[in-house]
């Protein structure tokens, strides 16, 4: 059993805390946001994720995970610090790291006994290093025995703490093989692959998995594009590209696009690095170019098929930027419906867990308790997110509802030939099915 301080109660934070508590760890989670501990101390979950609240609250129970605000209280005791911060994105991509410097000064100010510091976040290459020299500086001329290591999170948000549990692989960096043998030790149950690597080679592992990963998806978003406009079918063509074992399956959906907490400002801060240092990202570049096309060209087929969008009604089915979360940062449905706002549409919208978010980021959006509700009376339903609720809808009751039976189905979730049949005008993404100018 390990004593594990986890700096941050965000997704990546509780998910990771909780986890470790749950195999066996005390892990005290910390939190400078009283409002947000104290929630947290109440069962209250500040994020949705799938078993999240059930897995804090056994833990809890049992005697193994703490809330605090209180870095003494947090680190006392402590063998393993995990920094699982904030870092978001800059005017020009690059990483905020203003709550990993004040983590790690909060480290250098409280601790006198020997400690790994271990960074969770997604930080630029080179953070490592840096977290080191901020330690050091701190202490002045006073001595502390710690050594940083790296372990960036391949966390999927809906599916994170399963994830957790049965990792693809860990990667751990660090100039000290002991340092990161230690941290490995704490993952040797999982029976995963455990990569350790030096801490730049470990930083740049997380953002190359995921501009890897967003790179697929334009890829076969702009496939997708060329589909539409030669009569071919993307997802046959994915499909067939997926059975082979070079490419496989994974990320071929054409679709709105990614968003998120990790890969648009993965994708940027890679950029923006490869640009600080005088390397030309141009692929980079157009996957994320072609990534915002994707929420434009949705706003294209609307208005060539309402003949407009002024006054019109138009429906959004799915807010968050994909199932089971009700994270809404970089959703493709944020762009739809500015865009749809700014031409003078009038948009109402449904999602099962991001209602609450929506409502704040959108005071003119009109918020419906359910799907056939955000049918009545629209001009166009845009599916945005496939939420596993909206697979199965009553489409005859929708066509009955809604004003004009245009769908255009973002997700490309449904039967085009079915909804054609019971007289809707179908438009997917890649489907061949493109409107004329």
């Amino acid at each position: 059993m390990t004593k594990i301080c986890v700096i941050g109660t965000g997704y990546v934070g509780l998910v990771t805390g909780s986890c470790f508590a749950d195999l066996g760890n005390t892990v005290a989670c910390l939190d400078v946001d009283d409002t947000r501990i104290s929630k947290l101390k109440n069962g209250v979950m500040p994020i949705y994720e799938p078993g999240l609240e059930q897995l804090v609250s056994q833990n809890v129970r049992a005697g193994r995970l703490s809330f605090t605000t209180e870095y003494s209280e947090a680190l006392k005791e402590t063998e393993i610090a995990f920094i699982a911060v904030g870092t978001p994105s800059g005017s020009d991509g690059e990483a905020d790291l203003q709550y990993v410097r004040s983590a790690a000064e909060s480290i250098a100010d409280l601790v006198d006994d020997p400690i790994i510091i271990v960074n969770k976040s997604t930080v630029p290459v080179g953070t490592g290093d840096w977290v080191a020299d901020v330690v050091r500086k701190r202490r002045g001329g006073k001595a502390l025995e710690f050594h940083v290591v790296s372990n960036p999170e391949f966390l999927r948000e809906g599916s994170a703490i399963n994830d957790f549990m049965n990792p693809d692989r860990v990667v751990l960096g660090s100039t000290e093989r002991e340092a990161a043998n230690k941290v490995a030790q704490l993952y040797l149950t999982l029976r995963c692959p455990i990569v350790i690597t030096d801490l730049r080679t470990a930083e740049m592992i997380k953002y190359a998995s995921n501009a890897f990963l967003a790179t697929r998806i334009s890829f076969i978003n702009e496939i997708g594009n060329i589909c539409e406009e030669l009569g071919a079918d993307v997802c046959e063509v994915a499909r067939g590209m997926g059975l082979d074992k070079r490419i496989g399956p994974s990320f071929l959906d054409a679709g709105l696009g990614w968003g998120g907490s990790c890969f648009p400002k993965d994708v940027k801060a890679l950029a923006h690095m490869a640009v600080l240092h005088g390397t030309q990202p141009q692929l980079l570049q157009a996957v994320m170019e072609i990534n915002r096309n994707q929420r434009r060209r949705v706003i294209v087929k609307l208005r060539k098929a309402l003949g407009g969008l002024n006054d019109r009604e138009i429906g959004i089915l799915g807010l968050a930027f994909k199932p089971n979360t009700d994270d809404m940062r970089e959703a493709p449905a944020v762009e739809v419906i500015h865009l749809l706002q700014n031409e003078g549409a009038h948009v109402k919208a449904y999602d099962p867990q991001a209602m609450e978010n929506a409502g704040q980021m959108f005071p003119r959006l009109t918020l419906c308790s359910n799907p056939y509700e955000v049918a009545d009376g629209v001009d166009a339903l845009v599916l945005t997110t496939e939420w596993n609720e909206f697979k199965q809808l009553d489409f005859d009751r929708i066509r009955g509802l809604m004003r004009q039976p245009v769908i255009i189905d973002g997700r490309n979730l449904w039967d085009g030939e079915r909804l054609r049949a019971q007289g809707f005008n179908y438009y997917g993404i890649g489907r061949g099915n493109h409107l004329p100018d």
